[in-house]
């Protein structure tokens, strides 16, 4: 039950507070980050249901959703994905993206890359019909956070000391195993062979990304996940719209 709430209390800014978390157990929550994404999206869903029915519709809730999100999640992967943008576009060598990736200050990347992909995923999910929007908001905050686990499974941690080094370190195969199953569980309730379909291409962008994230600063950080994160839910949303085309 610690692990279950480890992960919300980090993915989300639910006022939970666990004391005496030890390493093992922190990285144990990993194996519920997909819960956590199942949470996100059944709060989407109910916040998507309501709004209907006070008369919202099409672009107007696409754009509640989103900032719903975003305030949700205390806007914490977007942040990763200012930080990287910023260091990956800075044409600078790898102790140097690093650097850039710590510093608290926002440059031109970072905020060019925020703008894109919020006005993606609003554009993405107004396209996407009512009667799939439900599944979308599910399976775009249930393969958004497996991604994570998945690139921490994968790949080193690029820094010395961070955040997420208790979590890269301390991830095992029954981690990602167990995360894993219960992802496909999820998106095949939801959406059955189509929605294993956008597990495969979520896992596919997962690994190229993180391929590439590994080539350019020889491992992956905080801020590279959170950027991994916000990407896959863009993928997902698209993947969608192609396959209900």
């Amino acid at each position: 039950m610690k692990e279950f709430l480890s992960a919300v209390q980090f993915l989300t800014i639910i006022p939970i507070k666990i004391k005496d978390m030890d390493e093992r157990k922190l990285s144990g929550s990993m194996s519920y980050f997909p819960i956590a994404g199942l949470l996100l999206g059944l709060v989407l869903s109910v916040i998507n249901n309501l709004f209907l029915g006070l008369g919202f519709s099409g672009l107007p809730l696409s754009i509640i959703l989103i900032i719903s999100l975003i305030i949700i999640t205390g806007g914490i992967h977007l942040d990763g994905l200012a930080d990287t943008a910023d260091a990956f576009l800075s044409r600078k060598n790898k102790e140097e993206m690093l650097i850039i990736m710590r510093d608290s200050h926002i440059g031109v990347m970072g905020v060019l890359a925020l703008i894109s992909v919020i006005l993606l995923k609003i554009s993405f999910l107004y396209s996407i019909g009512i009667p799939s929007k439900i599944t979308a908001l599910f399976l775009m905050c249930i393969l958004s956070r497996w991604s994570m686990v998945f690139a921490m499974f994968l790949f080193p941690y690029a820094r010395k000391e961070g955040k997420a080094k208790a979590f890269i370190q301390g991830i095992n195969p029954k981690i990602f195993t167990l995360a894993t199953i219960i992802t496909l569980i999820c998106v095949f309730v939801f959406w059955k062979i189509d929605g294993i379909l956008v597990f495969i291409i979520t896992a596919i962008s997962s690994y190229l990304a993180g391929k590439f994230i590994n080539s350019k600063i020889g491992g992956i950080t905080g801020d590279t996940l959170g950027a991994l994160c916000e990407i896959n839910e863009v993928i997902v949303l698209l993947s969608i719209i192609i396959l209900t085309i």
